[in-house]
């Protein structure tokens, strides 16, 4: 495996290197990184122009990121080259204090989708993402509206992120039957330590042929390093953001505790933990592309280098004894919960 050896974005043919870079940390205003500073606006065009260099083609973003700042830099930084680069975005954040900036309707998708093409400073999008399923609004009306951007030329395909299987279904099955152009693609969060979609939605998308961006191969970064018990001493990031990283209960331990032994698995190997981790999410038949999230250049560069691990048999069958496949640890690390789990009154008479 290297970054030279493209893959096919599903069934669109196109091809994408198997490292995406991700944006989410780039800009500085709110709603971009969460745990850390954001990566300012001339530092970030150095990554992304380096990640370029090193034969990145794909580029992930969103207009929720820092409020758009994040798509103001990948414009910036994308002059020039932008034929080059497999360009994605998302919709459905909300993008002002107006409460209507926001989800999947079409009279939202409309304003979202100029308002993206402007930052970005491109005529097109070539994948465009409902960031999030809306559940007030009938997924109809979204895919139509998707469908009606393509013809118009404004986006060239379009996908879902972290969508769950029924929903993966009905849009295709919507789609389909109202002889509208299908999702081509969905994002999913995807590593050693959250496996829950190996059960469902991976299969659902190698049946579909969606092409599949993973994203968080660090688990947040549960499997940066940090998650490595040393004489009972807990982790920084315990401390700095107890709400994303509370090791108090049970579920939490036992993540601790499988994050530990990976990172052992990996010095055994003689791994970093970074290459361990990456090589694993790359290795799924249904993924078509890691997302990388780097806040620094030496970030990227470790990221870069985790690009080449081939993972052989035995490495993934002792990965599988440690965390067996299909399982998520926490519920929110599936990337969101539906409301039927996280509203008592959706469950009850």
């Amino acid at each position: 495996m290297s970054l030279g050896a493209l893959r096919v974005f599903g069934r669109s043919g196109t091809p994408v290197s198997p490292l995406t870079l991700g944006t989410m940390n780039f800009g500085e205003g709110p709603g971009g990184a969460s745990g850390g500073a954001p990566t300012g606006a001339d530092e970030s065009i150095r990554i992304i122009q380096s990640a370029l260099d090193a034969g990145i083609t794909a580029v992930d973003t969103a207009d929720v990121y820092s409020q758009g700042e994040s798509e103001q830099v990948v414009g910036r930084a994308l002059r020039g080259r932008r034929d080059d680069v497999f360009l994605a975005t998302k919709f459905h954040g909300q993008m002002s204090a107006n409460p209507a900036h926001s989800g999947n309707s079409r009279r939202w998708i409309m304003q979202a989708v100029e308002g993206s093409l402007r930052r970005l400073q491109t005529d097109r999008i070539d994948l465009y993402q409902a960031h999030r399923p809306d559940y007030n609004t009938d997924v109809l009306e979204t895919i139509t509206t998707l469908n009606d951007l393509i013809r118009q030329g404004k986006i060239l395909y379009y996908g879902t992120s972290v969508f769950t299987p029924a929903q993966l279904v009905e849009a295709q099955w919507l789609a389909t039957t109202n002889h509208l152009i299908p999702p081509a693609a969905n994002q999913v969060p995807y590593s050693m330590l959250v496996r829950g979609n190996e059960r469902d939605v991976l299969p659902i998308a190698q049946q579909y042929g969606l092409g599949v961006l993973a994203y968080g191969p660090l688990a947040g970064g549960w499997l940066s390093g940090d998650f490595v018990l040393d004489a009972g001493k807990p982790p920084t990031r315990v401390h700095s953001l107890p709400g994303r990283y509370d090791i108090s209960g049970p579920a939490s331990e036992r993540k601790l505790l499988a994050a530990d032994s990976l990172a052992r698995l990996a010095d055994k190997l003689e791994l970093s933990l970074v290459e361990l981790a990456v090589g694993f999410a790359l290795n799924h038949p249904a993924v078509s592309s890691v997302i990388i999230g780097p806040r620094n250049e030496e970030h990227l560069h470790a990221y870069l280098q985790a690009a080449d691990t081939v993972l052989g048999e035995s490495v993934l069958d002792a990965i599988d004894e440690l965390v067996a496949p299909g399982t998520n640890f926490v519920e929110r690390d599936a990337g969101a919960i539906v409301p039927s789990l996280e509203y008592a009154e959706l469950r009850r008479r």
